[in-house]
């Protein structure tokens, strides 16, 4: 008989029964997201900034079919260093589980297990969301359905900027998700601070958006999640940005690069056509966003 194990890190076991603040982070950036030696010297680094900010740190992955919440040392190196991991969306829980395979976990599916083991804090680098020209190939990322279903609150530096931010934020309306900018009222996009788009709500402190996420409870629309946006303080010179997507763009269409093949293509495009500046935003966007996402979980153990 096939039986589902869940593998809690020392750490995490202790912060669960002790009630103390913990932060879901993703493994894919480790795995997929960030070259090797630099990916898991972010993790860890990562890792210590949620410690640092007061909370439990709880990078989530799936180990020969096992899921772990928090990673011990050595399934943390087994995720930064082996080429055969996968990576694995809400619907490739069940076959990599019962396969036992390995894989790290998209920002939809790190939200489905925190959910699954009781963690509501979510810190990530940037959400994916509607596909340029969806409306021909209907591609979009299910990160937004996991907002929609999951009462998890994800810290993000906006959506992704290769992405349709307008289609994107759209859909999260519709899903009636509710997006908070952290100190700013403009929607952040990723590589840039800016989007191009308004928001309606602000919070100044992570106290404020404890309190907007317990307020949730309050008029019963606890059961979808919050999106924090947090715009990256030294984003990517404008010009370069737009360069180096036009001209990403165009490439992929010269390669017949289409539907959900063109988000990575252009993130790799942006990774060897940016002199590191990509590589750079990105590891700054989930340092702060961990270090947001532990100030926002403390405040809600103090509210609670």
């Amino acid at each position: 008989m096939f039986s589902l194990v869940i593998r809690y890190s020392k750490e995490v076991q202790a912060a669960l029964a002790q009630n103390a603040p913990l932060v879901a982070l993703e493994s894919t950036i480790i795995s997929h997201g960030l070259p090797r030696p630099t990916n898991i010297e972010v993790a860890l680094a990562v890792e210590e900034i949620v410690r640092t900010n007061g909370a439990v740190p709880a990078t989530i992955a799936i180990i020969d079919g096992e899921i772990h919440v928090g990673l011990e040392s050595n399934s943390l190196d087994r995720i930064a260093n082996d080429s055969s991991i996968l990576k694995a969306s809400i619907r490739d829980l069940a076959s990599v589980t019962a396969k036992k395979l390995s894989a790290a976990t998209t920002v939809a599916a790190t939200s489905h297990i925190a959910h699954a083991a009781g963690i509501s804090f979510f810190a990530t680098g940037g959400l994916g969301g509607v596909h340029r020209g969806a409306q021909e190939t209907w591609d979009e990322s299910a990160d937004l359905h996991s907002l929609a279903s999951l009462p998890v609150l994800v810290v993000s530096a906006g959506a992704k900027s290769i992405l349709d931010v307008a289609a994107t934020l759209e859909r999260l309306e519709t899903f009636s998700v509710p997006i908070i900018g952290y100190r700013t009222n403009r929607f952040p996009g990723f590589y840039l601070s800016d989007s191009g788009f308004d928001l309606e709500y602000r919070a100044e402190s992570a106290e404020e958006i404890a309190a907007i996420w317990q307020a949730r409870n309050e008029v019963k629309t606890n059961n979808s999640g919050m999106v924090v946006a947090n715009p990256v303080k030294n984003q990517m010179d404008f010009a370069l940005h737009e360069k180096t997507l036009h001209e990403g763009l165009a490439a992929a269409e010269v390669a017949g690069i289409k539907g959900k093949s063109v988000t990575p293509f252009l993130l790799e495009y942006f990774h060897s056509h940016t002199n590191g500046e990509s590589l750079r935003v990105n590891i700054e966007i989930i340092k702060e966003n961990s270090a947001l996402a532990a100030k926002i979980a403390v405040a809600a153990a103090q509210i609670k």
